[in-house]
């Protein structure tokens, strides 16, 4: 089994997002992390969170997969994007070297 290195980029509703974010999608937020925080916990994830771009706020994930079929699964069921409010991109990452995980 070949495991890979994948870029998986949250898309902001909009530009001001998250700083003028409403209950309802602060809520959709905490379930969003949540989700995330499970990927991380099971060790499909390497990394997550926001970066602080200053063109404006998107999210980061570095996944492990065997594929860019598994990520863009991953990133069907998270709940910013199932509820519509955000967007998602997935980027191979050809040539990449990590750490070993360290429990």
């Amino acid at each position: 089994m070949t495991i890979s290195y994948f870029v998986y980029k949250l898309l902001p509703p909009r530009p001001t997002f998250p700083g003028d974010m409403s209950a309802e999608e602060s809520a959709i937020m905490h379930q969003h992390a949540g989700y995330w925080g499970g990927l991380l916990t099971q060790g499909r994830v390497v990394v997550f969170g926001p970066v602080a771009d200053p063109a404006g706020v998107w999210g980061l994930a570095v996944v492990e997969a065997q594929s860019v079929h598994d990520v863009r699964a991953l990133g069907a069921e998270d709940p910013a994007v199932k509820s519509g409010m955000t967007t998602f991109d997935v980027y191979p990452m050809p040539v990449a070297t990590a750490r070993p995980w360290r429990p």
